[in-house]
């Protein structure tokens, strides 16, 4: 495989990893913890898994809806300012989340809370394309996709130890209060983020998201970044439940579970970040989509199992579903151009929540549980899905790993041109 050059970070550059990297810590946070606390809501609300699974799935249908309707005119501001405005927005709708005692609230806490949540992934991705060359991205996702792990390794841990001892309400304040510090961080030291003003055409808003969605090469990282989504979240929801109440695994157990997981991410991520700016982000990508669904359908067919192979079990499938996230983004990043890319962004993510939320909901419509406490059924049935819409989505990411390269070499002085500019991140 050729190596590339590996080009350093500056001191600034940095610093907007690490703010970006916790504001995904919280809002990736608040997403994870409704798995975890799953089995608790649904013995505590008498929730059937179909209705649990469109509780997960608001959050992200209320997201994809957000995207869209922000498109149109995500490239028109400074990125900071948008960044801050949905982040207290994220911020008001977890703390209702926590407010939430009966279905209907938590339903609508959980919309609210994606309305603003699931556009701060997309604002984070556009600043990441403005700030930083294409050979940096790996990493900087790497170092982005490590919220995932920390989530795991800190944040769902801490969160379950509190919603076993005071509730399950607890978590989202305790998320909500760490989003508040954050907040006045972004404030204090992310500067403006405006270079994309100096290329914009005078459009509307709403012609403006048109333009985008015409773009056939966008529509191809749209369709990509879907079914990667619908892949990747279909066990999310249940997988506490499955681990209780098929293999076993007690309440105490379950945040040691989730710390050992999140562990073994926050190791991967970075590794597979730097390998992906030195070799093929799509050879990768395959390796790691090829290995998660050997491990998708191993696990999903489990039953009574012992506490350590479980463990062993999930730090497997998390490698693999880790190690496709980072190249996957790293690619999706280089498909706009600088003046598309804050829709594009807004609009990706809107494909990636609304996908999502689909998996959600028909996860919840495949498993089925008999009553409180006895096993899920059909849980496999998830697995040999996952496998059938992994194959696909490794087509589709091929595609967009083609044009990309075909992009490259088209406008050799325009990429370059690009590179040089967002790589001077100010």
């Amino acid at each position: 495989m050729k190596q590339q050059e590996i080009i350093p970070f500056t001191g600034y550059q940095k610093l907007v990893i690490f703010i970006l990297a916790l504001t995904q810590f919280t809002v990736i946070l608040d997403f994870m913890i409704m798995s975890p606390l799953g089995d608790m809501l649904m013995k505590s609300m008498s929730l059937k898994p179909s209705a649990f699974g469109i509780a997960v799935s608001a959050y992200a249908f209320s997201a994809g809806i957000s995207g869209l309707l922000t498109a149109g005119f995500a490239d028109k501001f400074d990125r900071k300012k948008l960044l801050l405005f949905f982040y207290l927005g994220f911020i008001a709708g977890t703390v209702l989340c926590g407010m939430s005692h009966t279905y209907p609230l938590l339903l609508a806490a959980r919309i609210i809370t994606g309305l603003f949540g699931g556009v701060i992934g997309s604002i984070s991705m556009a600043i990441i394309t403005d700030l930083f060359a294409l050979q940096q991205r790996g990493r900087v996702m790497g170092f982005i996709q490590m919220g995932f792990g920390a989530s795991q390794v800190l944040g769902v841990p801490i969160g379950l130890y509190l919603a076993n001892h005071f509730g399950w309400e607890m978590p989202f304040f305790l998320t909500a209060a760490l989003a508040g510090i954050i907040a006045v961080v972004i404030v204090l030291q992310l500067k403006p983020v405006t270079a994309h003003l100096l290329v914009q055409h005078d459009r509307s808003a709403f012609v403006h998201l048109l333009h985008t969605v015409a773009k056939r090469d966008y529509r191809i990282g749209f369709a990509a970044t879907a079914l990667l989504s619908i892949g990747g979240f279909m066990m999310m929801p249940f997988g506490s439940a499955f681990a209780i109440n098929n293999l076993h695994v007690t309440y105490q157990q379950l945040p040691v579970l989730f710390m050992i997981a999140g562990i073994s991410s926050l190791i991967v991520m970075p590794l597979i970040g730097r390998l992906s700016d030195k070799v093929s982000k799509f050879k990768i990508f395959t390796a790691a989509t090829v290995w998660m669904m050997v491990m998708c359908v191993l696990y999903t067919n489990l039953s009574v199992t012992p506490f350590w192979l479980v463990v062993i079990f999930n730090i497997l499938m998390m490698m693999g579903v880790m190690s496709r996230m980072v190249p996957s983004s790293a690619l999706t990043s280089a498909v706009p151009d600088m003046e598309d890319r804050g829709a594009f962004m807004s609009i990706n993510a809107s494909m990636q929540q609304i996908a999502g939320g689909v998996a959600a909901a028909a996860a919840g419509m495949i498993v089925v549980q008999q009553s409180k406490g006895s096993p899920l059924h059909h849980y496999d049935t998830v697995g040999y899905v996952i496998v059938g819409i992994s194959v696909c989505s490794i087509f589709l990411m091929g595609r967009v790993n083609s044009m990309i390269n075909r992009k490259i070499k088209d406008k050799p002085a325009a990429v370059k041109l690009d590179d040089v500019v967002i790589s001077e991140g100010f």
